[in-house]
C-alpha cells in the first residue's frame, strides 16, 4: 500500500479529510471509504504515534464505570469489544480478570458478584467467558503470593486484549482496501472555507513541501491536539496514564489481576512472557508531544503491585520498558480524573468541520459510525449504510505473520511488509508501532541494528541517514519520550531536522 503523494492528494476534490491517523480518524476512514465517500487521512507525525499505541491494550466495557453508575457506557463499549472480537480476531483474545476484595473495602465482594452479572448480561448475554465469585481458598490457589490481609475472595470476569497500534494500523489497511488516501508525517496547517470547500494548506514535514488539497468536510480526530488545530472548538482535559513491562517469571499471573487503589483500579495483564502493569491517571499539563513515565510514576505502580503481593519486591531493575500515553478526555474541571466520563463527543463546529473528543478504544467504530452519519446527512443522506460490525477488518492470509497481539518473530520479511505495505518511514515506526519489539525483548538495541539494515536496503538510506536513524530510536528508547522532531532520511542522508511542535498551528 503506497503513500498517498502530494500530487494524489492536490489532484483530487475529497468528500472528507481526517486530520488525525489513531483510532479514531483510522476508523472514520475505513467506515467513510467503505459508504463510497473520496477520503483521505494525514497524521503529522507516524499512525498510532501519540495514545492510540499508549493505552492499556484492552478491549473492555470498564467495570470501575460500572460502579459509578455509568451504565449507557457499559453497555456500549461491551457491545463494542464483542464487535472487534468478530471482525478482527487476530487482535482480540478473550481476557480473564481476578479482583480481589478486602473486608471494610468499597469494592465488597458482595457488590461485586453482583455487578459482574450485570457486566455479562451488558454484553447481549454473550460474554467472553462467564464471571464467578471466588472465596478466599480459590483465590489463594489461583494467587498463591496474594497478601492475604482482610482478603475476603474474588470475583473473576472477562474482557478483551488487543494491540492498540496494530488494530490502528489495520484499520487503515482495511480503509485504503476500500479507497481511501492513506499518508503519516504531513501536517495540517490551516484552512479556510471557500464556495462550501475546505481549501486545506498540508506540509510533508520529511521534505517541507508545502501543498493544498480540497475537502468538503474536515473531520478533527487528533485526539489530544485537536484544541490546537484551526477552528476547533474542543475543550479537553488532559490525563496521563503510565505502563511498565515486567518479565512474567518476576509476576507469573494466570490471568490479569485488578488492584484496586481507592476510586482508581490497576492492572497486572498477562502478555506472552511478558507482564503489563498499569495505569495512573493523573492530570497532565506538560509537553503534548514528550509525556513520559516519570520516576514517580513508575514507583507509584511498583508500590502498588508489591503491597498485592508481599513476596515478589518488584524494584526498578525489574521493568524492561515502559510507555506514557495521554487521554484526550471531555472537559470536565471538576472530581477525580478517574471520575470523568469517557463517553465521546461529536460536533459540528462549524459547516462541514467536526471535532471529534472523547472516548474509548473499546468503541472507536462506534464513534466513527456515528461520525460518518453525521457527515452523511450533511452531504447527501441517501449515503450507504454503515457495514464495519460486520465486514471483518482484513482477510486472515493479509494479517498472518506481521499482526497480532503479540510481537511477530524478527524477520526480514516482515520488516519488508511494513516499509512497502504499512507506510514504516522510520525504524521507531517499525520498532515501537508496527510489532511493539521496543517494549517486549530486553534486547531491542540489537534488534535495531538488524531493523535499521533492512530498512536501509529497502528505502534507500545512506549509511549517514542509518546512523541517524540509530541514535535517535537509541535516545528515543532510553528517555521514554514521544518521538522528538526527524530527520529527513530521504536525499542523500540531508542531516535538515525538521521541526515538530506541539500543536498543529503555523510557527
Amino acid at each position: 500500500m503506497a503513500l498517498a503523494t502530494e500530487k494524489d492528494l492536490s489532484n483530487r476534490e475529497f468528500d472528507l479529510l481526517v486530520v488525525g491517523g489513531g483510532i479514531v480518524g483510522s476508523g472514520v476512514a475505513r467506515d467513510a471509504a467503505m459508504r463510497g465517500l473520496a477520503t483521505a487521512v494525514i497524521d503529522k507525525q507516524d499512525f498510532a504515534s501519540g495514545t492510540s499505541s499508549r493505552s492499556s491494550r484492552l478491549l473492555h466495557g470498564g467495570i470501575r464505570y460500572l460502579a459509578q453508575g455509568n451504565i449507557g457506557l457499559v453497555r456500549e463499549a461491551s457491545r463494542e469489544k464483542m464487535v472487534i472480537h468478530k471482525i478482527a480476531p487476530h487482535l482480540s483474545d478473550p481476557l480473564a480478570f481476578i479482583f480481589p476484595t478486602h473486608k471494610r473495602s468499597t469494592w465488597s465482594l458482595w457488590k461485586l458478584g453482583i455487578g459482574v452479572k450485570v457486566y455479562d448480561l451488558l454484553c447481549g448475554r454473550r460474554n467472553l467467558g462467564k464471571s464467578t465469585v471466588l472465596n478466599r481458598k480459590q483465590i489463594l490457589e489461583l494467587l498463591p503470593g496474594l497478601q492475604t490481609s482482610n482478603l475476603s475472595g474474588a470475583v473473576r470476569y472477562f474482557d478483551g486484549i488487543t494491540n492498540d497500534a496494530r488494530l490502528t494500523v489495520d484499520t487503515l489497511r482495511s480503509a485504503c482496501n476500500h479507497g481511501a488516501s492513506v499518508t503519516n508525517y504531513v501536517r495540517f496547517i490551516d484552512a479556510h472555507q471557500e464556495n462550501d470547500i475546505w481549501r486545506c494548506e498540508l506540509q510533508n514535514t520529511t521534505t517541507n513541501v508545502s501543498y493544498e488539497i480540497h475537502a468538503k468536510c474536515v473531520i478533527n480526530a487528533t485526539g489530544p491536539w485537536s484544541h490546537n488545530l484551526p477552528h476547533s472548538k474542543t475543550s479537553l482535559r488532559l490525563t496521563k496514564g503510565v505502563h511498565l513491562v515486567i518479565d512474567r517469571s518476576r509476576l507469573p499471573v494466570p490471568d490479569a489481576v485488578v488492584f484496586a487503589e481507592g476510586s482508581r483500579i490497576l492492572f497486572a495483564i498477562p502478555w506472552g512472557e511478558r507482564v503489563i502493569l498499569g495505569t495512573t491517571d493523573t492530570d497532565y499539563d506538560g509537553p503534548i508531544d514528550s509525556p513520559r513515565c516519570e520516576p514517580e510514576d513508575q514507583q507509584y505502580v511498583l508500590d502498588v503491585v508489591n503491597e498485592a503481593f508481599p513476596a515478589v519486591g518488584l524494584s526498578n531493575q525489574d521493568v524492561l520498558s515502559t510507555w506514557a500515553g495521554l487521554r484526550p478526555l471531555v472537559a470536565d474541571k471538576h472530581g477525580n480524573p478517574s471520575d470523568i466520563s469517557r463517553r465521546h463527543e461529536i460536533k459540528m463546529s462549524h459547516p462541514g468541520w467536526w471535532d471529534v473528543t472523547g472516548g474509548k478504544l473499546t468503541s472507536y467504530r462506534l464513534m466513527a459510525e456515528e461520525t460518518v452519519d453525521a457527515v452523511a446527512h450533511f452531504l447527501r443522506p441517501s449515503i450507504e449504510p454503515c457495514r464495519t460490525a460486520t465486514t471483518p477488518l482484513l482477510e486472515t492470509p493479509n494479517s498472518i505473520h506481521v499482526s497480532g497481539i503479540l510481537p511477530p518473530e524478527v524477520s526480514e520479511a516482515a520488516v519488508e511488509h511494513y516499509c512497502n505495505q504499512e507506510w514504516a518511514v522510520h525504524l521507531d515506526d517499525v520498532m515501537i508501532r508496527r510489532t511493539s519489539w521496543r517494549y517486549y525483548h530486553s534486547d531491542h538495541m540489537s534488534i535495531a541494528r538488524i531493523v535499521a539494515d533492512w530498512m536501509g536496503n529497502f528505502l534507500g538510506w545512506s549509511d549517514v541517514a542509518m546512523n541517524r536513524e540509530l541514535s535517535h530510536y537509541e535516545m528515543l528508547a532510553e528517555s521514554g519520550k514521544v518521538p522528538p522532531p526527524h530527520f529527513n532520511n530521504s536525499l542523500n542522508g540531508n542531516p535538515s531536522i525538521l521541526s515538530r511542535e506541539d500543536t498543529y498551528s503555523k510557527s
